[in-house]
């Protein structure tokens, strides 16, 4: 016998227009501009230049209300015919982007490293099979340039793929022509392949023939610092060896990141979404974003909507779905400019009350004047939940003074000295690199001596919060900043 059971469940789901405005926040300015360019582009309700009389708007408004509040067989209702698989494609096209996709940046006077391979492959004399191979190989090496799939898993794709049974030497002789290509390093399945390829096409002096034994022999050793067990086993002095592995530094451990660096240099040109001007000890915010239209609803497809109302014999099936069709364009154009509106009264909210909270380096520049501060800080005085603030913050710049910076360097934790004075952790930081630059480099400080060094000016702070900082600096261990 079936059991039947009562059941509370509390569901919180976002409208289309919630999702809408959250996508928006998140955009910083030069993706807006994008944005709103393609949103004229999908739909024709929305047009760019000033609003239509507000008078005018409020009573076409009002006739959609009437239109939507007819009871017939076929409700009108504002909204109420978009469910959520009845949204209009730009919404689900956007958040399945958003959520799935990293969007790829063509760059038109460039080649991309797969090109430039592919480009020096029909420079062989290979034969269909061998050419099958090197095609595929080439299309399985990552950005950095590295091959990181087993001769095994490639000649399984190569029988289902291009139907060519191929045995691993095969595959072998193919991956070694291909890693005779430019730039050197490149189709490495690791990285002691990687460096010991580039030493190979370096002149052969004495030098690189110690490096590339050390590669071969003690790449373990040499990762982990143990200069001093190399030193022992190959019977060698100091300076023999720092000339050995200065042959090995120079090496580009990523092959393939000349390309990675070409877009990263592209995506580098940063557009600030806030100006903050510094004039006679006062502040002033611009929110930047020249290129935003001002946004309003089609006359014309409001005038649609009129003709519906006042004429009854236009009340037909056919004009009743064109109206369906129009109302929901309307409704989509309206809801994009409402969540325009919202971010952009949003973004100017929170940043007026970072501004506050910060007011002293903005109009001095002193990274020392930075106050410590967290999303909570903010969220409690602009009125936004924490999880708003993290959306605007995330991926925006604001332009001072004295530079560019991200939003996300004016957060930081707090902590208190030993006589109760409150600090930022970005202070304690920048003193942990200054020690750490001016350590000895044959003996780095460890993280208990940092912590004992620290203690001695007044930070009280635990050995795994100084590791936390570190890695947060990107510093590596003690062990691996050693240098003879």
């Amino acid at each position: 016998m079936l059991k039947q059971h009562l059941q509370q469940k509390l569901q919180q789901k976002l409208s289309p227009q919630q999702i809408q405005f959250i996508r928006l926040l998140e955009l910083p300015a030069i993706e807006l501009e994008e944005r709103i360019k393609h949103e004229l582009e999908e739909n024709p309700a929305l047009e760019e230049g000033q609003d239509i009389d507000s008078a005018e708007q409020d009573e076409v408004e009002g006739e959609q209300e009437n239109v939507a509040s007819d009871e017939t067989e076929t409700d009108l209702s504002l909204g109420d015919y978009l469910t959520e698989d009845d949204i209009p494609d730009y919404k689900m096209r956007e958040l399945r982007e958003r959520a799935e996709k990293k969007e790829e940046i063509p760059f038109a006077t460039s080649q991309s490293l797969n090109e430039y391979l592919l480009q020096q492959l029909g420079l062989r004399n290979l034969t269909e099979k061998e050419m099958k191979i090197a095609e595929y190989i080439i299309g399985n090496i990552d950005n950095d340039g590295y091959l990181r799939r087993n001769l095994s898993a490639i000649a399984d794709d190569l029988i289902f793929q291009v139907a060519q049974t191929v045995s691993n030497g095969e595959i072998e002789s193919v991956i070694q022509i291909v890693q005779d290509f430019d730039p050197p390093g490149i189709c490495a399945r690791n990285l002691r392949e990687c460096l010991l390829l580039q030493l190979e096409k370096r002149e052969k002096t004495e030098n690189n023939k110690l490096a590339v034994r050390i590669l071969k022999d003690y790449f373990d050793e040499f990762t982990r610092k143990h200069y001093e067990k190399i030193l022992r086993l190959l019977t060698i002095d100091e300076s023999e060896l720092k000339q050995a592995i200065q042959e090995i530094v120079v090496l580009n451990p990523k092959p393939g990141s000349l390309w990675e660096e070409t877009i990263a240099a592209a995506m580098s040109q940063i557009t600030p979404d806030f100006v903050v001007e510094a004039h006679n000890g006062e502040l002033f915010l611009h929110i930047t974003g020249r290129d935003v239209p001002d946004l309003h609803v089609s006359r014309d497809y409001m005038e649609i909507f009129q003709n519906y109302v006042s004429n009854k014999s236009n009340q037909t099936p056919d004009m009743r779905n064109t109206v369906l069709f129009v109302k929901q364009k309307l409704d989509s154009a309206q809801w994009f400019i409402d969540a325009v509106r919202q971010r952009q009264e949003t973004l100017r909210r929170t940043m007026e009350v970072l501004i506050s909270l910060q007011k002293d380096f903005f109009l001095s520049g002193d990274e020392s004047r930075l106050r410590p501060m967290i999303l909570k800080d903010v969220s409690e005085r602009a009125g936004y939940d924490v999880s708003t603030v993290s959306r605007v913050s995330n991926s925006k710049y604001v332009q001072t003074n004295f530079g560019i910076y991200p939003l996300k360097y004016f957060f930081s934790e707090s902590m208190y000295t030993d006589r109760g004075e409150e600090v930022s952790s970005r202070e304690v930081k920048k003193i942990m690199k200054e020690h750490i630059d001016g350590e000895d480099k044959r003996k780095p400080l460890t993280d208990e001596e940092i912590a004992v060094v620290l203690k001695k000016k007044g930070y009280i702070i635990a050995r795994r919060t100084i590791a936390k900082y570190r890695e947060q600096m990107e510093i590596p261990v003690a062990r691996l900043r050693k240098e003879i």
